[in-house]
C-alpha cells in the first residue's frame, strides 16, 4: 500500500493534538541505548519537525547525548490520550546545525538559556542550593546582554526509517498504520492491533 505522506499524516495528528492536549502536546518519549545496550527513556520537547526530520535540543553533555554518541539509533514516542492516539518513531539521530541551535536557543526565555549555563545535566548534585548559586552567577556574568548558546548544548535531528500511527478503537481492536522508508520513498502497510 502506498501513496500516504507519513508527514503530512503527522501534521494532521499533531494539529489536532496540538488543539485537545492540555499540557506540552509537543512532550514525546525519547528512547536511547548505550553502547552496551542498555535503554534510558525521557520526556523531550519536539521543537522543529518536517521531512527532514524530528528535532529536539540538550545539553550535548547529558547522559542522553553520551548514548547517542555511543549508540546514535533511537525512538520518539508522542502520546496523545486526549484524543487517543500515540506515534512511534525510528531512526538514526544526527546534530542539528549551528545555526538551527543559536536560532532556537536566542527563541527561549532568558532564564531557560541562563540555566543552560548553569546546568551540568544528569550529572550529581550535591544540594540545590549549589545549582541555585550557579545560576546566580550567569545571572551576574551575562547581566545587561544576550545569552550565547554554551558551546555544550545544541539539536538533535532524528531522521526516521519507521513510522507507527496508531489509533485507540473499542474492545482493543486498536489501527495501527506503519510507514517504513524505502529507496524511493515510503511503503505503507497495516499491523495487527
Amino acid at each position: 500500500m502506498t501513496g500516504t505522506d507519513p508527514f503530512a499524516l503527522f501534521d494532521a495528528w499533531y494539529a489536532e493534538a496540538r488543539q485537545t492536549e492540555p499540557n506540552d502536546s509537543n512532550a514525546m518519549a525519547l528512547a536511547t541505548a548505550d553502547a552496551g545496550g542498555r535503554p534510558s527513556v525521557r520526556m523531550v520537547l519536539l521543537k522543529g519537525h518536517g521531512a527532514d526530520g524530528f528535532v529536539f535540543y540538550t545539553n550535548r553533555e547529558s547522559r542522553k547525548a553520551g548514548d547517542i554518541a555511543a549508540n546514535p539509533q533511537a525512538a520518539l514516542l508522542f502520546h496523545w490520550k486526549s484524543v487517543r492516539r500515540q506515534i512511534r518513531i525510528e531512526g538514526a539521530l544526527t546534530l542539528a546545525s549551528d545555526a538551527e541551535s543559536d536560532a532556537y536557543f536566542a527563541s527561549r526565555s532568558r532564564d531557560s538559556q541562563l540555566g543552560a549555563w548553569a546546568s551540568d545535566q544528569s550529572r550529581p548534585l550535591d544540594s540545590r542550593a549549589t545549582f541555585e548559586a550557579r545560576f546566580a552567577q550567569a545571572q551576574a556574568r551575562f547581566e545587561g546582554g544576550a545569552v550565547p548558546r554554551p558551546p555544550h548544548w545544541g539539536g538533535y535531528r532524528l531522521t526516521p526509517d519507521r513510522i507507527e500511527f496508531w489509533q485507540d478503537r473499542e474492545h482493543r481492536l486498536h489501527e495501527r498504520r506503519l510507514f517504513v522508508r524505502e529507496a524511493g520513498g515510503w511503503s505503507e502497510g497495516l499491523l495487527y492491533p
